[in-house]
């Protein structure tokens, strides 16, 4: 990829001239003369102050997803000359769906002996930061993401529901929210997609998770499933997490209950979305 595209994009990444110039090992003049060749180069402003603050211009912030896009497909053809016959796929998902959704097609797309994979499980925004890194190929998303960003389709709709000890109150009622605060909620890290749909459709009400009597934040489900079997709280998660697991009540509270999209996301103007799409319908 061009340099003065790489150079363009550390600059996007701290937003300071002097920084990226550390890290990129060059002067601040030098970094300066590159974007203003660019800029030259297309005919726009890529950046502006704003009270001496650095801010990309409307023009700067499609460069910046062409320039990801780039990157990405560059570093893709230099793969896939040195693989040859292999298949390898660098895939991220959010937590309920890397551990509760995604392991057949995972199954299936192993079985053929040369394939190759790395998978991490992650929250949503450590996943969009390594897909636009080129870390990733594509990301399983349950959270909320910028859709104008990125090329998405969707993987399925699944039920996001409230749960608690099989021999709690609210098992199995519509619960009304005033009733729902005097509980303890415990819920994930901020980050991840199950909880931002939640403090999403709170803040819609007038209320954030603080109007619970208490709240825990933890970022393993294994821990969360236990902690709400044993009756410490109450928490909010896709169902796919607990299924048919009897040691758990399901109650709805609308709206913070519903069903929800999942979300297959790549970057845009890439063969990613055809990868994505043969590993999951394989």
């Amino acid at each position: 990829m061009d340099q003065r595209l790489e150079t363009f994009l550390t600059v996007c990444a701290t937003m300071n001239y002097r920084k990226a110039a550390e890290q990129l090992h060059l002067t601040q003049p030098a970094v300066t003369k590159q974007i203003q060749a660019l800029e030259a180069l297309y005919g726009v402003r890529l950046f502006t102050y704003d009270s001496r603050k650095l801010r990309k211009t409307p023009q700067g912030e499609t460069l910046e997803i062409y320039a990801i896009s780039q990157r990405y497909q560059d570093e893709e053809l230099r793969r896939a000359l040195k693989r040859q016959e292999k298949t390898s796929l660098r895939i991220g998902a959010t937590k309920s769906i890397g551990d509760y959704i995604l392991l057949p097609q995972i199954s299936r797309f192993l079985k053929e002996p040369d394939n190759e994979l790395f998978f991490t499980v992650d929250n949503t925004a450590h996943l969009l930061a390594q897909l636009e890194g080129g870390e990733l190929d594509f990301v399983v998303l349950e959270g909320i993401f910028d859709k104008s960003r990125y090329e998405s389709f969707l993987l399925r709709n699944e039920p996001y529901i409230g749960i608690c000890a099989k021999d709690h109150p609210f098992s199995g009622r519509e619960v009304p929210m005033n009733e729902l605060f005097s509980e303890r909620l415990i819920l994930r890290e901020p980050g991840s997609g199950t909880r931002k749909i939640l403090e999403r459709e709170l803040m819609q009400c007038g209320y954030t998770v603080e109007a619970f009597r208490a709240n825990v934040c933890i970022s393993s489900f294994k821990l969360i499933r236990h902690l709400v079997s044993e009756g410490c709280g109450v928490s909010f998660l896709y169902e796919a997490v607990v299924k048919d697991d009897a040691q758990f009540g399901h109650f709805s509270c609308p709206p913070l209950t519903g069903v929800h999209e999942l979300n297959v996301v790549c970057l845009k103007n890439t063969n990613a979305p055809a990868l994505a799409r043969r590993f999951l319908e394989q």
